[in-house]
């Protein structure tokens, strides 16, 4: 008899273990000898990783018909932006599906989830702390230390092989984070860097004249504006007095940042004192966030968290500058198109997000682009690089840094369709067709100054500071600045600009000249509309209002 249930009981442990698993993100690159990142040692099974479950959301088709009619004028719910309950009345995952993703936890991973989990207000992601060795037998992986030469005194938990999960579990996920993606560390995912000191020292006051801000700044209490910073890149309130006590003296400002979301603790960085400085002197007297999300000491994914705590809170600002990003081929498509939900998700709601394009050109592996992304997704606003031609007399031109080119894995949108095929059957100059995706998502949208910005850190004046890290802020806090008009107006916030942009393209200056970087060669080049080095050009204040206030419906 005791053998008969031995027998029973091995034949349901091999069954459980033999059974058909998945692998949910099997394009997800992985630790490699070209890592930065070095393997330490093997994880202890009492050593405990966060982690986050994406559940699919019950109608993702609904969602993004709602985003679209949203987000593009003529439609008769422009702008009439959804509150995040009516979000989550669209997202939330059937019931069915919590039932089972717990029960599997439960009752093969011994995970509490009550007591270990939590979930997101919409219910469509679960975060867990478990141990390594429950995540070890979940997902039929084994876990390492990892450290990177950048951060010594830290380290990483993460798999060296792909995870899988069983095929029923795998039909209620997108994908889980925090066993694949390595964190950045310090800058690696910043695009701000200091350049050779050039001729052209760019200043607030020189930014908002050139783009016809004037004396506009913002009156309305209800408006906000933050910029997302991750892992360490902190900023300091002395230096933002600093910045204006030596910048501000033309137009009217706030001097601090008005709320951190997030630790700030440490010494500045240039990237973080950059994003709050610029978007400050643009969308003057608006208050501003703070928005950091760590990482690297909590083994989290930083930017995962970050969206996730924005879709999880109610009270937002209206617009994200974020300089950040990563190489499209190094991501799951999964798992790209499950973050292009949660932009879709803040479009919806009335957000912004601006997303600098990068500093590596058209991006370059062998005889082929790379893209980058977020900047690649079809649901944020990409902000190419612009820079001075000269001095004394000079006008702005693309610079060989924009981050520019198209999407290997999201097709071209109808937005911008048509002037995507107006650059490609008239450019004198276009890459070898090998290089480079023409139907996919073709970006930046628009581009901004990106070199010669004077950042003050750690009370610090440094000149010379480049990269779409510039160019990113400063757009932002112009929309701000167009957003605060509006709801002066009683008028709604512009939430996802690109089809109204590319619908009305005398909102912006049109860059002309200017290539990016391709693979060492020319990439793509400035030209007369839209282009993938500057998008339809730099902001011009004025009728960009004029336009947002005359398709409101």
């Amino acid at each position: 008899m005791l053998l008969v249930r031995f027998s029973l009981l091995s034949a349901l442990v091999l069954a459980v273990w033999t059974r058909e698993r998945i692998h949910l993100e099997p394009g997800q690159r992985l630790h490699d000898e070209t890592s930065p990142w070095k393997l330490v040692r093997r994880a202890r099974a009492d050593e405990s990783l966060d982690v986050a479950f994406a559940i699919k959301t019950a109608d993702a088709t609904t969602l993004e018909n709602l985003f679209w009619q949203i987000s593009t004028p003529g439609s008769l719910l422009y702008r009439k932006h959804a509150s995040l309950e009516e979000i989550g009345r669209i997202v939330s995952p059937k019931s069915s599906s919590l039932v089972e993703i717990e029960r599997w936890l439960a009752s093969e991973g011994g995970v509490d989830v009550e007591t270990n989990c939590t979930y997101t207000i919409n219910r469509d992601f679960l975060q867990c702390r478990i141990s390594c060795q429950s995540l070890e037998r979940l997902f039929q992986i084994e876990l390492y230390h990892f450290r990177h030469p950048h951060a010594p005194n830290e380290t990483i938990i993460r798999s060296k092989k792909l995870y899988s999960v069983p095929s029923n579990i795998a039909s209620h996920l997108d994908f889980v984070g925090g066993l694949l993606r390595f964190s950045p560390v310090d800058d690696e995912s910043s695009t701000s860097k200091i350049s050779q000191p050039t001729s052209v020292q760019v200043s607030a006051s020189h930014l908002r004249s050139m783009y016809n801000v004037s004396s506009n700044v913002g009156s309305n209490s209800s408006n906000k504006q933050a910029v997302a910073q991750f892992l360490k890149q902190f900023f300091h309130q002395t230096d933002v007095k600093e910045f204006f006590l030596l910048f501000g003296g033309s137009f009217e400002h706030r001097d601090k940042i008005d709320k951190v979301v997030g630790p700030d603790t440490g010494f500045a960085g240039i990237e973080a004192s950059l994003d709050v400085q610029y978007i400050m002197s643009l969308g003057a007297n608006i208050s501003t966030w703070f928005w950091s999300t760590a990482g690297l000491h909590e083994k989290q994914e930083p930017f995962l968290q970050w969206i996730m705590d924005v879709g999880n809170t109610s009270d937002v600002p209206f617009v994200f500058s974020v300089s950040y990003g990563d190489d499209e081929d190094s991501l799951d498509s999964s798992y790209m198109n499950r973050i292009n939900q949660e932009f879709m998700k803040q479009g919806a709601r009335g957000i912004s997000l601006m997303f600098a394009s990068g500093d590596d050109g058209t991006g370059c592996n062998g005889k082929s682009f790379v893209p980058s992304f977020p900047a690649s997704s079809p649901y944020v606003t990409a902000v190419g690089g612009t820079e001075m031609s000269d001095i004394l007399f000079g006008h702005e031109v693309g610079n060989i840094i924009s981050g520019g080119g198209f999407s290997n894995v999201f097709s071209q949108p109808d937005y911008q369709k048509s002037a995507v095929t107006d650059f490609i059957g008239s450019s004198v100059h276009l890459p070898k067709s090998s290089y480079y995706n023409r139907s996919g998502r073709a970006y930046p949208d628009v581009s901004a100054l990106s070199n010669g910005f004077t950042v003050v850190f750690n009370l610090i004046p440094t000149p010379g500071v480049a990269g779409t890290s510039c160019a990113a802020p400063t757009f932002s806090g112009i929309v701000s600045l167009v957003n605060d008009h509006l709801l002066q107006e009683g008028q709604s916030t512009l939430g996802f600009l690109n089809p109204l942009l590319y619908q009305n393209p005398t909102a912006l200056h049109d860059i002309t000249d200017g290539c990016n970087e391709g693979c060492q060669e020319t990439g793509f080049c400035s030209q007369k509309g839209w282009d993938p080095v500057t998008g339809y050009g730099s902001p011009n204040y004025p009728t960009l209002l004029e336009i947002a206030k005359k398709n409101y419906s």
